[in-house]
């Protein structure tokens, strides 16, 4: 039996660990993919549709301040927390608080978009991708 001093032991284990970050990473790259090919097909339906689109306006993580954006697209969420703007970039419009912002507006840089909404969040409720773009297709523009 191999013990933890033993080199070949510690050597496996780090090819082990390094395989299953690997694996991870692939598994990650794969789903990222996969959801940018959705938020894609998201905008050029937006547009064949003619859903309007908006101005997007950030908040802060508190949810006390608003920042304009120099953003257009679409919200995909009621909350106005996440959108999709017309180049096709997913957005959390979430951002620190800041005076600077509250005059200049803010920046909100576009994230990864997940397949999976509030994945891993505490209040329990997640939603894939696919259904929240596909229910901001078909809801009126007073729906959200």
């Amino acid at each position: 039996m191999a013990s933890d001093g033993d080199p070949d032991w510690r050597e496996t284990r780090q090819r082990a660990v390094r395989a299953h970050a690997a694996a991870a990473q692939r598994r990650r790259e794969a789903e990222q993919a996969e959801a940018a090919s959705l938020v894609g097909a998201f905008v050029e339906e937006a547009r064949r549709r003619g859903l309007a689109t908006s101005r997007l306006v950030a908040r802060s993580h508190d949810g006390r301040a608003r920042y304009r954006t120099g953003l257009y697209g679409w919200y995909i969420d009621r909350a106005h927390s996440r959108a999709v703007d017309v180049d096709g970039r997913f957005h959390l419009l979430t951002v620190p608080r800041s005076l600077r912002a509250r005059f200049l507006g803010a920046d909100p840089q576009p994230d990864p978009p997940p397949l999976i909404i509030g994945e891993g969040a505490r209040d329990g409720e997640s939603l894939p991708l696919r259904t929240m773009l596909q229910r901001r297709l078909d809801a009126l523009e007073s729906e959200l």
